[in-house]
């Protein structure tokens, strides 16, 4: 997920999959721009720093992937996630986010280094999986400061869209957004719900990515966090929090400390 210059672990570096409260640092992105609305900041240009694409290791990390997908798909652990998912309850919420429409779009912020890693592989499994196996998935958008131009190109063959340019999370949901930010860094989380932080707004949001209770869990005693964590811990009060199982050791670095996020706050005042 997006990197830091610095870092207050909970667990690991976000960079091979563990979860962190990590402080700011600048991103980029990639592909074609998107008519959407972006807050504070100027979107920042973006393209790979490695301009060659090199058609063999296209080829193997292409394979990576697709080992990675089958490997999901057959696990115990997504089977429950799916499952979680179908759930009368968390199917409620879904189907209020997307209100009129019958597709959400999902974007992946942070999805990290595809060929170092293997974490965000199985990130990026679980949601082709996801826009495979539920209808109400739509267009996938995907931005990473750290992509290579080989990975930004397969992802491109996979039907996703790599943003040219960095959104600092802060993306408006003028529709029903799925944000897929399994282990993101804290400041991305907060960037998108300032950015979000009015009733229609919020909900038209769906956040997958680190838990809130565990934020608040972390601020206790971690007081120099709290400036990077206003608004998420500002959000507990009218946020549905579902957290996944990892069933096995094998996505515990991809996914612990993940949960499903919904908002639902009902005056202005609460904002």
């Amino acid at each position: 997920m997006e990197a830091s210059t610095e870092t207050l672990a909970v667990d690991d570096c976000a960079s091979n999959g563990g979860w962190t409260v990590v402080l700011p640092r600048r991103g980029r992105q990639r592909k074609k721009p998107q008519r959407v609305e972006i807050l504070k900041e100027t979107q920042e240009p973006w393209i790979p720093t490695d301009i060659q694409i090199d058609p063999s290791t296209e080829k193997a990390l292409m394979q990576k992937i697709e080992r990675s997908i089958a490997k999901v798909e057959s696990s115990q652990f997504y089977h429950s996630f799916r499952d979680q998912l179908q759930t009368p309850l968390i199917s409620e919420h879904l189907h209020k986010v997307l209100g009129s429409e019958s597709k959400m779009q999902m974007v992946i912020y942070g999805i990290g280094s595809l060929e170092l890693y293997e974490p965000p592989r199985l990130q990026l499994s679980l949601a082709i999986l996801m826009k495979r196996d539920f209808s109400w998935i739509g267009d996938i958008e995907v931005f990473d400061p750290v992509l290579s131009a080989t990975e930004s190109q397969i992802l491109e063959t996979m039907d996703c869209s790599v943003l040219p340019f960095n959104e600092h999370g802060r993306r408006q949901a003028l529709k029903p957004t799925v944000f897929f930010m399994p282990h993101c860094e804290a400041e991305l989380y907060n960037n998108l719900l300032q950015a979000n932080w009015k009733l229609n707004l919020l909900g038209n949001m769906v956040l997958f990515g680190n838990s809130f209770e565990t934020y608040k869990q972390v601020s206790e005693f971690n007081s120099p966090v709290l400036n990077s964590m206003g608004h998420i811990l500002a959000a507990r009060k009218f946020t549905n929090e579902f957290r996944i199982e990892t069933i096995s050791d094998d996505y515990f670095n991809a996914f612990h400390d993940s949960s499903w996020h919904f908002f639902s706050p009902i005056l202005e005042t609460e904002l």
